[in-house]
């Protein structure tokens, strides 16, 4: 492979024998070479070939120690493997980022917020049980130490990284429109609404699956009009409130929402607002 940019001892830009940009990092790999040169393979730890951009890509790898890059790497794939999933390797670098600037703010004092564990919990349980035992492996072997919250957007990155999801920035997104419409429920049903109840966990669940197909351009279509008729006369204040929640994801998702999806929101509403009574 031919270097292109040398960025430190650690990360440099090549181009490898199928003519892709690729960002190479590993000790010394960078040491003492220039452009134009060929790339030592023994230097070489790990290999990244962006989609686009990989001189940025490069240049923000440069910018996390070499110590705390091969940490994450090392630690952060043991994660994804005990959700039974391969680690993409570009998941290293968004992991890592993350991190680094995580320490960086704990460096300056600064505490990061993040108000959707409740809905983490629900839609990826499992990747914020293995996102708190990275925490704790990570602060067992760093300098200073993450605060809990950080499990939950590492939460994130493992569902990510698992499944092959919407981008980080989507699937943040996700999380945060979830939050908006518990809150929604929680005012219509106040103090009576449990967001931590199995009832609420399979709606958030049922949240999830409906992103998934709105990705794809799919909604569920069926025989659910005779149903919504009678949820509307029988549960008139959850279909109300699920029309909202139509109206909401409409303006949040920009693309319309089906008759039979407000049903199967109003079905699940329902069965909150018995758990009120």
């Amino acid at each position: 492979m031919e270097i292109l940019q040398v960025f430190n001892n650690s990360v440099v830009l090549a181009r490898d024998e199928l003519g892709r940009e690729v960002v190479l990092t590993g000790r010394g790999v960078g040491f003492q070479v220039r452009r134009g040169q060929e790339v030592d393979p023994s230097r070489v730890a790990r290999v990244f070939v962006p989609a686009g951009n990989p001189g940025s890509v490069a240049q923000l790898l440069a910018e996390i120690p070499t110590d705390r890059l091969e940490l994450v790497a090392e630690l952060f794939a043991d994660a994804v493997r005990s959700l039974g999933a391969t680690l993409p390797p570009l998941s290293i670098i968004a992991a890592a980022d993350h991190i680094h600037q995580a320490l960086q703010r704990v460096a300056r004092g600064e505490l990061m917020e993040y108000p959707m564990r409740s809905e983490v919990a629900h839609l990826h349980p499992d990747e914020l049980r293995v996102a708190e035992a990275l925490v704790d492996r990570l602060n067992a072997r760093l300098d200073a130490a993450l605060p809990p919250g950080e499990a939950i957007a590492l939460a994130m990155h493992l569902f990510h990284a698992t499944t092959g999801s919407a981008s980080m920035e989507q699937t943040f997104a996700q999380s945060a429109l979830i939050r908006q419409i518990f809150e929604l429920i929680s005012e219509h049903f106040g103090a009576g609404f449990d967001p931590d109840s199995i009832d609420a966990a399979r709606f958030a669940t049922h949240l999830r699956y409906f992103f998934a197909r709105a990705r794809k351009g799919l909604q569920l279509e069926g025989d659910a009009p005779g149903v919504g008729a009678a949820l509307s006369t029988q549960h008139p204040r959850s279909y109300q409130l699920a029309e909202r929640i139509r109206a909401l994801l409409e303006l949040r998702l920009n693309h319309p929402v089906s008759n039979d999806e407000v049903v199967y929101l109003a079905l699940h509403i329902a069965r909150l607002e018995n758990a009120t009574r």
